[in-house]
């Protein structure tokens, strides 16, 4: 009897490991949920965290499997908000607008903390403040937010924005452009104003944020359609959780995140690519108590500047165009 009962314990054990393992193994082999990320322009150094993501498996470990795509014509926001992407990066301005003329889409979180753009010029130009804007060929893509930018800064300066001549010049190179077309551009300082600083080129850099603290927006941001942060919060709290891992990982290792980037897109630059990383490693959260957090007072002083600029037709409901919730706990 004695023997009988081992062999019956053992078999239990048995057959308990074994459903335990095959409980496991449906675990593990649990299909992935394919989710896709639209970026907002060609991949650059605003991008490495979702690469990082990606690479080092925070978004498989999450039960996703992420698909970053290249923008098309129709523009991230469009894309996402009419369900052909399930996240995608934006910048505050076009959210504000989109959802002032009743587009579903919200920002998930500021991929870079603070507004580093601003008009650049060579230093050899002699644009040193807005008043020296008068008499200059600036270049850029022809957006009505773009020219009441200028407008604002140059007013505020005293400047007569009418002795302007403004050259669309879409998505050509700036230094290229600078040496030949244009005297000055709105650019970003860790992307441009980097390559800008490698090619030994000396900038006078002219932050939009040192004007007017309204325009120390967020760009750029990620977002969502309302239908997937309604539907389905789980699937935006997965990525979410996974993307913030990216970015935190792109703030302690940017050399490695920059690695990650070049293997995922070779036909970068790795010197550029490499120091835009050092740049934005401390730019990504800067000083907010975690990446990717928002506030109120910046979405809603915003607004109320583009609302002053008749840029956009009513007043922006700022609350409902971002959400904090999804980043992970601080």
């Amino acid at each position: 009897m004695k023997k009988v009962f081992v062999a019956a314990v053992v078999l239990t054990l048995l057959l308990t490991l074994t459903a335990g393992c095959d409980d496991n193994k449906a675990q593990e082999e649990k299909p992935l949920i394919k989710v896709s990320v639209i970026l907002d322009w060609t991949p650059n150094t605003n991008h490495t965290g979702v690469y990082v993501a990606q690479k080092q498996g925070y978004y498989k470990e999450q039960g996703l499997d992420v698909e970053i795509v290249q923008p098309s014509a129709g523009g991230a926001t469009q894309l996402v908000a009419s369900g052909q992407g399930d996240f995608g990066f934006s910048y505050q301005e076009e959210i504000t607008i989109a959802r002032t003329k009743d587009i579903p889409v919200k920002a998930l979180a500021a991929v870079i903390q603070h507004n580093t753009s601003g008009f650049a010029s060579p230093v050899a130009k002699g644009i040193k403040s807005p008043n020296d804007f008068e008499g200059k060929k600036y270049g850029g893509w022809g957006s009505p937010a773009e020219e009441a930018m200028l407008k604002a800064i140059m007013i505020q300066d005293k400047a007569d924005f009418n002795k302007v001549e403004l050259i669309n010049i879409g998505s050509a190179d700036f230094l290229t452009s600078v040496s030949k077309d244009i005297d000055f551009a709105w650019i970003f300082k860790g992307w441009d104003g980097i390559q800008a600083e490698l090619k030994g080129v000396p900038l006078n850099f002219i932050y939009l944020r040192d004007y007017n603290a309204a325009l120390d927006f967020y760009t750029p941001v990620l977002i969502a359609s309302e239908g997937t942060v309604k539907n389905n919060p789980e699937l935006v709290t997965a990525f979410m959780q996974a993307t913030a891992r990216g970015y935190e990982y792109c703030i302690n290792e940017p050399e490695k995140a920059g690695q990650v980037l070049l293997d995922s897109v070779p036909e970068l630059s790795k010197d550029l690519i490499m120091a835009s990383q050092q740049y934005l490693a401390k730019e990504y959260q800067g000083d907010a108590p975690r990446w990717g957090e928002m506030t109120g007072e910046r979405w809603e002083k915003y607004a109320n500047w583009m609302y002053s600029q008749k840029l956009i037709e009513k007043p922006l409901d700022y609350q409902e165009a971002y959400t904090n919730q999804f980043l992970p706990k601080e």
